[in-house]
C-alpha cells in the first residue's frame, strides 16, 4: 500500500497537483509493480519561507540516509 507525501511551494493550481498525483502513480505502479488502487497521493503546499525549518530540516537533512534521490542544494 504505497503512499506518497509531495511538499511543493504554495502556488501550483489544482489541475497541477491532479497532474503530479496522476503521473506520480503511473511511476509507482510501474516501478513497484502494485495496482493503482493500492497508491494514495498527498501534496502539501508549503510558503517558501517556510521550507528550511518544516521541510529541509526535518524531512531531508534529518533524513540523508534515507533519500533515494538527494537534493543539489542546501539552504542552511
Amino acid at each position: 500500500m504505497p503512499h506518497i507525501i509531495v511538499k511543493l511551494y504554495a502556488g501550483r493550481s489544482e489541475e497541477q497537483k491532479a497532474n503530479i498525483a496522476q503521473e506520480l502513480t503511473r511511476a509507482l505502479m510501474a516501478s513497484a509493480n502494485c495496482a493503482e488502487k493500492s497508491v494514495s497521493v498527498s501534496i502539501e503546499d508549503v510558503q517558501p519561507e517556510e521550507w528550511t525549518e518544516k521541510v529541509y530540516k526535518p524531512d531531508i537533512a534529518a533524513k540523508m540516509d534515507q533519500l533515494y534521490k538527494k537534493p543539489g542544494y542546501d539552504p542552511v
